[in-house]
């Protein structure tokens, strides 16, 4: 299919807003809908992209438009799709912009949906198919067209497998996720653990696989594998792996939707309690989400380190989607960290606990710091704000506990003074450590470094005078004058509990 070709379809109502020869018979190969500033990353060549123009606005310069342009004309997309829902038409300045770019420009009106112009790519493009000569392809000609059909109607990965691999027998098949999640499998395909699946791709010779890159990075790829030692053409395979693309491609305006919705959500949560009119709003959003209007929720804070930042959404959600029985929103907070609201269903029997998907989620990019907090239950919307404070402090705990690593905290498992202490904010920890232990917090003397590492050994040893001592190789009567002057120093009394926790607390906090 080529551009000129989309022009042509009346039901769209589609206007050529610039563009001219050689830019109109560019072959199309896909369809990426997209609202970001700079997309580059996403794309692929010779995709159309869709953009609502939401990351535009009236007063925004012309170099922003040149940079959104520009990234489209690096990433070789073929053409630019631009609503006209979001301003009422397509800016002057981006024509301006797309002309200077060679970039062509064409106006969807505001009754005319992206899916609809997804759709009428991947038809025209799956009916060529179905014309060209068969011995370019391993899929016989009656099966293409069937599988064209079934992408028409939306059918689910398992049927797409069922039916692509029918005309072989219907031998095992899997669509994994790379953390060996089971997106679907044909009728003959055992099931597997996510470790099994992950054991299958990493073993050679089990049998054909492709892999399927997805557009947010190494936590989106799937591989079509097939199992065993089945009569599979690799070519078969391929194509078959090309319509799996078909059907992401497909689904990723829907996607995009719900991603934007989720968005909503999430900031209603950090938001300050503002009443009932917040507790509607939440509610709402939970609707738009997909999400029931009661609970038990529970909240999900996650943060991903390095260049990896901006896919943090994507980690979280298929972590998340180790969980087919829980229902989830996850969105972004404008500091970066993903939001997930979970509809914790306690009567699923397929539930995955974050922890144990978490080292799968993290061998995707081992290099890439990778946290998550987790909330206790919250059985209302109305305690869904309560829950997020507590996620964050939870994911500020496992940030501390393993700040290069990658950990996952509950509010349950803060058991100790130290777990609780690690979620303070590293300012505030040091404040409280240098106002407790006072001179001794600086340590810029011989003495105090000496008497700090008494206090230290003297808490350890649960106030023994005897056994502070014998660690230390002193006299008794030593480690009596030494409590004596950090007592003095810190005006502390630790014959005392409360300042005795005080300064044990301070001392965590350095």
């Amino acid at each position: 299919m080529h551009v000129h070709d989309l022009l042509q379809v009346d039901s769209l109502d589609l206007t050529l807003l610039w563009g001219e020869g050689p830019q109109l018979d560019r072959e199309v190969r896909g369809v990426t809908a997209t609202d970001l500033e700079d997309p580059a990353r996403f794309l692929q060549p010779g995709e159309l992209v869709l953009s609502g123009l939401v990351w535009w606005t009236p007063g925004d310069d012309r170099a922003k438009v040149d940079r959104f342009v520009s990234a489209l004309e690096a990433a070789g997309a073929t053409a630019l799709l631009a609503g006209e829902k979001t301003h009422g038409k397509v800016p002057d300045v981006l024509v301006d912009s797309c002309r200077a770019h060679g970039i062509v420009l064409v106006a969807v009106p505001a009754h005319t949906t992206f899916r609809a112009v997804t759709e009428a790519v991947y038809l025209r493009q799956w009916g060529e198919l179905s014309r060209r000569p068969t011995d370019h392809y391993a899929l016989p000609a009656n099966v293409r067209d069937e599988l064209a059909a079934l992408l028409a109607a939306d059918a689910a990965p398992d049927v797409l497998l069922d039916r692509a691999f029918a005309h072989l027998g219907g031998p095992p098949c899997y669509l994994l996720s790379a953390t060996g999640r089971v997106i679907a499998r044909t009728p003959a395909a055992p099931r597997l653990t996510a470790r099994q699946a992950v054991k299958a791709l990493e073993a050679a010779g089990t049998g054909p696989t492709v892999r399927i890159d997805g557009d947010a990075g190494p936590y989106d790829t799937w591989y079509l594998h097939v199992g065993g030692r089945a009569d599979a053409p690799p070519r078969v395979v391929h194509e078959i792996a090309e319509v799996v693309d078909g059907y992401r491609r497909r689904a990723a305006p829907r996607q995009a939707a719900g991603r934007r919705a989720a968005d909503v959500l999430v900031a209603l949560l950090a938001a300050a309690d503002g009443g009932a009119a917040r507790s509607a709003a939440l509610e709402a959003a939970l609707q738009d989400c997909g999400l029931p209007a009661g609970g038990p929720y529970r909240v999900v804070l996650a943060a991903l380190g390095g260049e990896e930042s901006g896919r943090v959404v994507s980690a979280l959600a298929e972590a998340l989607r180790h969980s087919p029985g829980e229902r989830f929103a996850a969105g972004r907070l404008p500091g970066g960290e993903a939001v997930a609201v979970v509809h914790a269903d306690p009567d699923a029997e397929d539930s995955t606990p974050l922890a144990e998907v978490w080292p799968a989620l993290t061998a995707c990019r081992p290099q890439a710091p990778l946290h998550a907090g987790v909330s206790a239950s919250a059985a209302t919307p109305g305690d869904l704000n309560s829950a997020f404070q507590q996620a964050r402090y939870a994911l500020a705990s496992a940030r501390a506990a393993a700040p290069d690593g990658a950990r996952v905290a509950g509010v349950e498992d803060l058991g100790t003074l130290a777990e609780l202490l690690a979620g303070v904010p590293a300012e505030v920890r040091a404040a409280f450590s240098s106002q407790v232990l006072g001179p001794l917090a600086r340590a810029g003397s011989t003495s105090h470094r000496m008497l700090l590492e008494t206090l230290e050994v003297f808490l350890a040893q649960h106030g023994s005078w005897a056994r502070t001592a014998e660690a230390l190789h002193l006299h008794v009567n030593t480690v009596h004058y030494r409590i004596q002057r950090i007592e003095t120093l810190t005006g502390r009394d630790l014959s005392r509990l409360d300042h005795t926790l005080d300064l044990h607390a301070a001392l965590l906090c350095r």
